[in-house]
This record gives structure tokens, sequence and C-alpha cells, in this order.
């Protein structure tokens, strides 16, 4: 049965019930009394039947805009929800068990408003992040493919020709495996599954093996490398060294893909920081524009998109980092001017030991 069917059979209740009470009772009384005193009788009987219905009346449409009105609204908000309509906004008009049940409502409305926008976002950026590999795949695929019918056709008709087109093939399919590999972090992050082994790493140690490592790559491709470690020789820190190894080579190669000087330069600086040692990693590359450095951390941002095409990239290398450095506790930005170039600056905590007496 329906709450306004039965308000109206409440509202009758109210009304008919007293009533024949009443009557009855006055018929029992006029029996023993004079036909004037049964006018009386009848006339006072009237008087209740019009206060009873005057006050029901009152009660009923009282209780109808107070609870009944503000349940339709309800009602139909909750419909417009459940067609996907977000934003059907409900303000509560009273500070009743109904106004709280509004509160509560639009407080699920905003939540709901906000898991479907970031189920959307999460969405588009899946589909650029496919379109985005499918085109950086592509362009080595096909650029492999193009070698290997030069070698097989006798295009390559000399030694240095075939060492050449074997070496360009070796470094095409270095980037297919840095995407796939970048693509599987991806979905670690995405799942927080990141595989962390911690360790107390020497800040001079590491870092002069990782500029010895990246420093072969920068040199292949003609880019100076430049390196400074402040940092005193015992300084130590907890960190992953595989996974920070990770956060210095996405840093580097994102910068050299946007080097446009005629000669690229990185240099790499490492510092004592009170408590922690900061990391700078600058390039002389074309700079960010000022609107776009807050971004370049988040996930797919890519500053412009028709030059990254060019580029390759799937958009998520910095993200990644961010992502690492963060979980280290450690903090990452960026400052950057265009057409002069970008300095990736990133802390972590010193480790120290604890003395107990």
């Amino acid at each position: 049965m329906k709450l306004r069917t039965r308000l109206i059979i409440v509202f009758l209740s109210i009304l008919i019930i007293p009533t024949i009470v009443f009557y009855i009772c006055l018929r029992i009384i006029s029996a023993n009394i004079g036909l004037v005193e049964l006018d009386v009788a009848n006339q006072i009987m009237a008087l209740v039947f019009l206060l009873l219905l005057i006050t029901a009346s009152f009660f009923c449409t009282w209780i109808y805009y107070s609870i009944f009105s503000p349940i339709s609204k309800l009602n139909e908000a909750m419909k417009e929800i459940r067609d996907g309509n977000m934003e059907c906004v409900l303000e509560p008009q009273t500070h009743d068990e109904i106004g709280e049940l509004f509160q509560n409502f639009e407080e699920m409305r905003l939540r709901l408003k906000e898991s479907a926008e970031e189920k959307l976002k999460y969405d588009r950026e899946s589909k650029e992040l496919i379109s985005n590999i499918s085109h950086d795949l592509k362009t080595p695929i096909t650029a492999i493919q193009g070698y290997m019918e030069g070698i097989l056709e006798g295009v390559a008709d000399t030694p240095e020709k075939q060492e050449k087109y074997l070496r360009t093939v070796y470094n095409k399919a270095k980037d297919m495996s840095r995407l796939i590999e970048e693509l599987t972090f991806y979905t670690k992050i995405d799942t927080n599954k990141i595989p962390y082994n911690f360790s107390k790493i020497n800040v001079y140690n590491y870092f002069s093996d990782c500029i010895e490592e990246v420093g072969l790559e920068l040199e292949s491709k003609g880019i100076i490398l430049g390196y400074t470690n402040s940092t005193d020789k015992d300084t130590l820190i907890i960190a992953d060294g595989e996974q920070l190894k990770r956060v210095i080579n996405n840093i580097i190669s994102n910068s050299v893909k946007y080097l446009d000087k005629a000669q690229g330069i990185i240099d790499i600086r490492v510092k004592d920081s009170l408590d922690s040692i900061l990391v700078e990693i600058e390039d002389n590359g074309c700079g960010i524009a000022p609107k776009d450095v807050p971004k370049v951390f988040d996930r797919f941002y890519r500053t412009d998109a028709s030059r990254n095409s060019l580029k390759g990239g799937s958009g998520i290398g910095l993200s990644i980092v961010k992502k690492i450095i963060e979980d280290h506790g450690g903090r990452i930005w960026c400052t950057s001017t265009e057409h002069i170039g970008t300095v990736m600056h990133f802390v972590i905590r010193k480790y120290q030991e604890v003395y107990r007496s």
C-alpha cells in the first residue's frame, strides 16, 4: 500500500471514527432528553465534526508537505541519477531527518559524479595510451622491416652499411622493448603493485656508476654529459637502486627527445640539501611553456600532441618518475624556460643512523 493511500485512510479515520462515536453517544443521551436538547446536541456534533475536519486537514497537509513532497522530489532525483544525469542538485530545505536525507543524497551524488568522471578520464587515458603505444610501436617496426629488406635485397652491399643497418635495427628493437616495459610498468602503477627492493645506497658510488652507464649511450648520440656530485662520499639513502635508475633514465630519455640545439647538452648535479640529497638534471632543449610546466608529470600529458607524435613516447614516462620518487618519500618538480632548456629537480631523504643509549 502506498504512503499516499495510508495518509488518506488516516485522514478519514481521524475524521469519521470520532464523529461516529460522538454521534452514538449523543443518540444515547438524546433518548432521555427533549427535542430542544436534541437540536443542541446535533449542533454540537456538527461543530465537533467541523473542528475534526479542520484539524485533520491541517495535520494531513502538514505531513504531506513535510514528508511526501520531499520524498517525491528525492524519488525523481534518484530516477535522474539512474538515467545517468549527475547534475540533479537536491538542496536540503530543513534541518530535520528529511534534510539530513537530502544532504546524504547530495554527498552520494557528488561522489558518484566524481567516480563517473574519473572512469571517463581513465577510459579516455587508456584509449590514448593504446593509441600512443600503437603509433610508437609501428614506427620502429616499420624501420626494422625497411632495414631488414635492405639487407635481404643486397642494398647494404658493404660491411659498413650492413653494420649500420644492423645497429639501427638493434636500436629500434630497444625502443620497442622500452615501450613495452613502460606499458607493463604502467599496469603495476595502476594496481599499486610496483615491486620495490629498498636498501642502503651510497650516493657517491651509485651516481658515479649511473653516469658511466648513461654516458656511453649519450656519447654514441653525440650529446655532451656533464656531472658533478658535491655530497659527502659516505652519504647514504634508502632507495631501490633499479627503480631510481628508471627515474634517471626516463628523465634523460625525455630530455634527449627535445634537444633542439646543434650541440645537445645534459648536465646532472647531485647536491646536499639539509637532511636530503637534491638531484638536478638539466638540458638545453626546446624548453616548456609556463602553462605546461605544472602538468608535465600528469599521466598521458604531452605538451604538444602534434610535435610529440613525431618524437614518440607513451606520455607516461614522467608520471612513472613522479610515482617512484613519491614512493621513496621524496618530491619532484620542474623548472623550464622556453627555447633555453629544462631542469628536473628531485629530493630524497638521507639515511641517518639512530643511536640508542
